[in-house]
């Protein structure tokens, strides 16, 4: 099986971090109820800098979803504050573990969809790196602005119309309960687009928050999940090609599309 060039391991990352050339580290440890900036501040990678999901990475909710597409202009304006440079390799880690936010998987998602090619993923994210006894600080660095240009379309992005296509194989990686309309802790309804296969992303890692490998798909699938950030983890596993970025978030606000529960 091709080795996935999207992630790095610690020891190759431990390497790259005390290099006289170090990568850009982008910290992006967040859960749906809160960001990371609070463990960011208790510790995190030497060089790294706090990038906020919410504010950083992605547009402001409403009619496009919880986590939209970002604005261009607002995402280079972001990027470059945080350091992001033309033909330097940035990194991307989150908090790890076991049950993936995809905080990290979004990330570099967003910055590939932005044009920007070298990045990659932590892979085990926080948790991988302090247990394998690798140096933590709390030191903010000083950040030198960037001078990144966003160019949009590096992604394949999918909308309401492809996923709910029948000939199009779609994948939800929410959690199996949400999935079959059982519980719905954070949209206003409950159950999954009709015709879609529940691969939650827990399954895209191992015990110790390591990506499983996938076999990449002969054709194009798309994954989706409550606001198009958990989905980005079968993206950057290999199991999905392409990311319904709105997800349920935004399939749930036009009352006329069809819901399903229970079982696919």
């Amino acid at each position: 099986m091709t080795a996935n060039r999207a992630i790095l391991n610690v020891a190759a990352l431990a390497e790259l971090v005390r290099s006289a050339q170090p990568p850009t580290l982008l910290d992006v440890r967040w859960t749906l109820a809160k960001d990371g900036r609070a463990a960011y501040t208790a510790g995190h990678l030497p060089g790294a800098v706090f990038a906020d999901l919410d504010e950083d990475l992605c547009g402001p909710p409403g009619a496009g979803g919880r986590h939209p597409l970002p604005d261009p202009a607002a995402l280079e304006d972001a990027l470059r504050r945080l350091g992001v440079r033309a033909g330097h390799p940035v990194v991307v880690y989150d908090a790890g573990g076991a049950n993936p936010t995809g905080a990290a998987a979004r990330a570099w998602w967003t910055l590939r969809w932005a044009g920007i090619e070298n990045v990659r993923v932590l892979d085990g994210g926080y948790q991988a790196w302090v247990e394998s006894g690798q140096t933590v600080t709390t030191e903010v660095p000083d950040v030198d602005e960037g001078d990144i240009t966003v160019r949009p379309g590096g992604m394949p992005v999918w909308t309401e119309v492809e996923a709910s296509d029948p000939r199009n194989t779609l994948l939800d990686a929410r959690i199996s309960a949400r999935y079959r309309g059982e519980i719905e802790p954070v949209d206003a309804r409950a159950g999954h687009i009709p015709g879609a296969h529940n691969r939650p992303a827990a399954e895209t890692v191992d015990e110790h928050g390591l990506l499983r490998p996938a076999e990449a798909p002969g054709h194009e699938v798309g994954a989706y999940c409550g606001s198009g950030v958990t989905a980005a983890q079968l993206v950057l596993q290999g199991a999905a090609t392409a990311l319904y970025v709105g997800s349920w978030s935004h399939w749930i606000t036009d009352p006329s599309r069809p819901i399903a529960t229970g079982e696919a």
